[in-house]
């Protein structure tokens, strides 16, 4: 067994999967040096210094959600029950995914128009389920931000990360969040 190999096997049970994608032969194949930087930074974020191992799961599966990526949604929901997540907060994450890729087309657009007609009409999209977040205010607008970030909102990005500065988020705990996800937003590309 080469190292590309044993790396590729490595990371294929860090996420508890066998799904062997046709991206990762490919990388396998071609001896590449690139899965060994994957594997090592995908440990390395899903062990942040400022999330715990469930949240860092939740926002992992809303990331792999917001990819389509149902053997990353699958790996991420064990590994988020395995660090004591219940199926409401699972359910919590996939929703709150959705929502902000609703919410993140509908602001992108009144951000890029930039007319005053677009922004003061009503948006009519119903939002309750950021009122009382079963996870919690703080972890949602965390989540919330990491989607926003995935999907490129400036708008949303930017009033995420104030609604969490002034819940008393620090700036680490949104750096490691952000890392996650654009880290599992790369794993989305060769695991699938």
């Amino acid at each position: 067994m080469t190292a590309t190999n044993e790396t590729t096997t490595e990371l294929l049970e860090f996420l508890k999967t066998s799904e062997y994608s046709l991206a990762l032969e490919m990388l396998e194949t071609g001896d590449s040096r690139y899965l060994r930087d994957l594997k090592v930074n995908i440990t390395n974020v899903m062990d942040a210094d400022h999330l715990t191992a469930k949240e860092s799961s939740l926002i992992a599966l809303a990331i792999a959600t917001n990819a389509g990526n149902k053997v990353l949604m699958e790996s991420f929901r064990k590994m988020a029950l395995e660090n004591d997540a219940n199926e409401a907060e699972i359910a919590e994450a996939v929703a709150c995914d959705s929502l902000l890729a609703s919410n993140n087309v509908f602001y992108r657009f009144r951000h890029f128009m930039g007319k005053e007609t677009y922004n003061k009409l009503p948006g009519k999209i119903k939002m309750n389920i950021m009122l009382r977040p079963v996870s919690g205010k703080e972890f949602f607008e965390l989540m919330s931000l990491a989607v926003s970030a995935v999907n490129g909102c400036e708008m949303c990005v930017q009033a995420h990360e104030k609604s969490l500065i002034d819940l008393g988020t620090s700036e680490e705990r949104i750096w490691d969040a952000i890392r996650l996800s654009s880290v599992i937003t790369s794993l989305t590309k060769v695991v699938s």
